[in-house]
């Protein structure tokens, strides 16, 4: 399985000279780097190990101006080289590089004790206490980069320490935090970064994230060799035609759309080595990417972290928190959480009840990057997500309303909430149009009969008049019933004296073919106004329709015509 093992340590205890040691290349490229004698820049190398195992190695810059450049080296690494000078001992670099690779979830590596060829066998033994004391459980092993002492040792335990690794990232989409991007000719614009997630092959389409690009990788590379496809926890360099070097940057990532949260907020379960006040400015390492930002405390064990610029995040990664020197770091619970303080929310995510966060549908796009495709606990209808105590709460509210409903139409109108369509579907109710019901519910006078004979007697006395009536619903129902008619206005008649009107209409309109406003008026012998109600209610039906100022029948009306 390829990995990758990252060097960290006090500047000037050897890590380069060990590193060309190990690997005979000098990971020292520029010539600043030359000149000073110092690392100022990752370097890489390929690590042969004695069972012929390859393995990706990054040398990091041991200075403490640099120590930002350590973090973007050691993320994504799967164990650590620390490297102690057997001289001096732990110095102020070898802890903070030690508290980043603990906040960064790094536990598994070897101590290299160098320069043992300068110094005495107690002085190296005292070296080797501490160092044991410093790692405990971490093997630890004398070498010497000038005379070779101890390097065949070394490869091997990293060799043992490497068999003991297991990448839990392998099977996620693809994800390639850049640390180098620069021209080849021939090649044009190269990036490098540790392969974190997924596999990258030459054809593949990848995003440029947070820019926000879609790029086809031409060529990908392993340690100078091309490679079909190269795997998670390899050192990978990937040609992309159609972008500019200066278009790109460390702290990007190469990504699998749509896979990963573009944050500007990071909610995140601390893990402190100085206090970290609320309000504090920060900057937060995530990725290969350093962006300023400003911490908002939720609680003593969460915090927000309100990020200056976007990162490429999922949950359960790993940032680091800096200031003038390392605060802390933390995993990410959510990665794109809403802007507002709420610890409880926070602390039942990091716990995974996810369904415990929520009070109501919510949109699965923005729970996705918590769920990690699992819907435990949870129920979906459509692009809703909610929990199945809050589906039973909303059944039981619906019914309540519902038996409430008046029984001449005993259902309540579908809610407005843009969800509810969805919802009430799950449910064990019936939708009839725009209006919800209990199952088999049917429409009752349910001690209504005496206004129902009332009506029925004023439309009786009224004949061809309209007649305005206040209670729809009553109305509704008794037209379901083929009591009364229902015309425009809140106005009706009555059933029989709507026959009347029609047979009028149909005897004028077969013998003139059509009828006007006022003619029709009066055959009824109406008003204009309970005329025009009763034409209007024809056109509805599809009897008539308007010919000018006549009203003709349509085809379907007349008998023998198609």
């Amino acid at each position: 399985m390829p990995l990758t093992v990252g060097t960290a340590g006090h500047i000037d205890h050897g890590k380069t000279w060990l590193v060309r040691a190990l690997t005979g290349k000098d990971t020292d490229r520029l010539p600043e780097e030359q000149r000073r004698g110092i690392s100022i820049d990752l370097g890489y190398a390929p690590l042969e190990l004695p069972d012929g195992s390859r393995l990706s190695l990054i040398d990091v810059p041991g200075h403490e101006r640099f120590v930002r450049t350590m973090v973007a080296g050691a993320t994504g690494i799967d164990l650590f080289l620390l490297v102690v000078d057997a001289g001096e001992g732990a110095r102020p670099q070898t802890h903070e590089h030690l508290a980043i690779l603990r906040l960064l979830g790094i536990e598994r590596g070897v101590v290299a004790l160098t320069k043992v060829d300068a110094v005495d066998p107690e002085t190296a033994w005292l070296a080797e206490e501490e160092a044991r004391e410093l790692v405990p459980g971490v093997e630890v092993v004398r070498v010497s980069a000038r005379t070779g002492e101890g390097l065949d040792q070394l490869r091997v335990a990293i060799r043992r320490v490497a068999g003991s690794v297991e990448r839990t990232r392998a099977d996620r989409p693809t994800r390639m935090y850049v640390d180098r991007a620069f021209s080849v000719t021939g090649y044009g614009t190269v990036v490098t970064g540790t392969l974190w997630s997924g596999t990258i092959g030459s054809g593949d389409v990848l995003r440029l994230e947070p820019s926000g690009r879609d790029l086809r990788v031409r060529s990908v590379q392993v340690h100078d060799r091309d490679v079909d496809r190269a795997e998670s926890g390899q050192r990978v360099a990937v040609s992309l035609p159609g972008v500019e070097r200066r278009q790109v940057g460390r702290g990007e990532a190469l990504v699998a759309r749509d896979a990963y949260a573009i944050s500007y907020r990071l909610d995140v379960a601390l893990d402190e080595i100085a206090p970290i006040e609320d309000g504090a400015r920060v900057q937060v390492h995530s990725g290969t990417a350093h962006v300023p930002a400003r911490v908002v405390r939720l609680g003593e064990r969460f915090a927000q972290l309100r990020l200056a610029q976007p990162v490429v995040a999922a949950r359960d990664d790993r940032v680091v928190v800096r200031a003038e020197t390392t605060l802390g770091g933390g995993v990410v619970v959510d990665p794109m959480p809403p802007r507002h303080r709420d610890g409880s929310r926070v602390a039942r995510l990091a716990d995974g009840d996810v369904a415990g966060t929520i009070t109501g549908p919510v949109r699965l796009e923005t729970l996705r990057f918590v769920l990690n495709g699992e819907l435990d606990g949870l129920e979906r209808a459509g692009e809703w997500v909610f929990s199945a105590s809050w589906l039973a709460a909303y059944e039981e509210e619906l019914r309540a309303r519902i038996e409430t409903a008046d029984p001449i139409d005993p259902g309540i109108p579908l809610p407005s909430e843009p969800w509810a369509e969805d919802v009430v579907a799950l449910l064990p109710l019936e939708r009839r149009g725009a209006k919800v019901y209990l199952p088999g519910a049917v429409a009752t006078l349910a001690g209504r009969d005496s206004d129902a004979a009332s009506l029925e007697a004023e439309l009786a006395a009224a004949g061809v008049r309209a007649t305005k009536v206040e209670d729809d619903e009553l109305a509704r129902f008794l037209e379901a019933g083929g009591r009364l008619v229902r015309l425009g206005g809140g106005h009706v008649i009555g059933a029989g004296s709507f026959e009347v009107a029609k047979d009028v209409l149909l005897t004028e309109c077969r013998a003139e073919g059509g009828v006007t406003l006022a003619r029709f008026r009066d055959l009824v012998g109406t008003g204009r106004r309970d005329a025009q109600l009763l034409l209007e209610r024809f056109d509805a039906d599809g009897l008539t329709r308007r010919d000018g100022e006549r009203r003709v029948l349509r085809r379907a009306a007349v008998p023998g015509r198609d």
